[in-house]
């Protein structure tokens, strides 16, 4: 593999520094910024490419690492350009490899390769780069070989046969990460309304957050479970939702009651022996109110 990487973003610097540490050639970056592709084959010591041609020429497979909205535009841009024999990737969570519509017809495989990882900076990121499971899914020839070369990097990979579910599957990505940042802030807010400055919240709830996360990591959610409702403590779920009523949280009840539902579900499936009637009839309860 001779990868070229074009669009030099977080996830652009962040796949280039994991394969070129890793014994990958990387050819270099091409990006509508220069300035962000000279940084990344920099931060890389990888190539610098003025324009699109010159790296799809230098490189047999291409990751293309622009923002979800743009790899159909790139690939448009591409269309004068001869491809034939080479990998067109792109690393979206939600977008298909069907963007690169005509790419079997013009003699190249088209993938999606997609870390399911929370890339958050393009400087350090790639050091937990090895942690992260990859999704791919493209063209049969060759997929194999992509999968196991990512796979040689000691990472674990599945080859998605439903390309069409990448939106749900996106959105499994986005609540475990994204959503949970929006839980944890729910849960700031909560504890403002008790005294504590945002600071001292945030500070105060990192440990629950990364050592529900660490535990959640080695054994499932459903094992990790603890709390009120898988003690099927009803009461103090039902002074949570009364305390949340009375300071006027309406929106913050809504979400609390959702998502206790589910988590009496995974109580039940936890403890089978255990009778969470009490529990279901208070959240129904509150869900018929509405």
């Amino acid at each position: 593999m001779r990868a070229g990487i074009i669009g030099a973003g977080k996830v652009g610097f962040s796949l280039g520094k994991y394969l070129v540490e890793h014994g990958i050639p990387v050819t270099g970056y091409y990006s509508r910024n220069p300035v962000s592709a000279k940084e990344a084959s920099d931060f890389t010591a990888t190539g610098f490419f003025e324009n699109l041609a010159d790296i799809v020429k230098d490189s047999d497979t291409l990751f293309i690492t622009v923002p979800d909205g743009v790899i159909g535009d790139v690939w448009d841009d591409m269309g004068d350009l001869t491809v034939k024999g080479k990998n067109i990737c792109h690393c979206s969570g939600s977008v298909s490899s069907a963007v690169f519509f005509d790419a079997e017809e013009r003699g190249a495989c088209r993938y999606s390769i997609h870390p399911l990882y929370a890339v958050s900076d393009r400087y350090t990121s790639w050091k937990d780069l090895g942690k992260a499971y990859f999704t791919i899914e493209g063209s049969k020839v060759h997929l194999q070989e992509m999968a196991n070369a990512f796979r040689s990097l000691g990472n674990r990979v599945t080859i998605m046969e439903n390309p069409e579910k990448k939106a749900i599957y996106h959105a499994a990505a986005v609540m475990v990460s994204n959503q949970m940042a929006a839980l944890a802030d729910l849960g700031v807010q909560l504890l403002t309304t008790c005294g504590f400055t945002r600071e001292d919240a945030e500070k105060a709830l990192a440990p629950l957050v990364t050592g529900n996360a660490l535990k959640i990591g080695q054994v499932g959610p459903v094992e990790a479970l603890t709390g009120p409702i898988e003690r099927g403590d009803a009461q103090t779920v039902r002074n949570h939702l009364a305390a949340m009523e009375e300071e006027n949280l309406t929106e913050i009840r809504k979400i609390y009651e959702g998502l206790s539902r589910v988590l009496v579900e995974m109580a039940e499936k936890k403890h089978p022996e255990r009778d969470y009637r009490s529990l279901k009839e208070i959240l129904k309860g509150n869900e018929e109110q509405k």
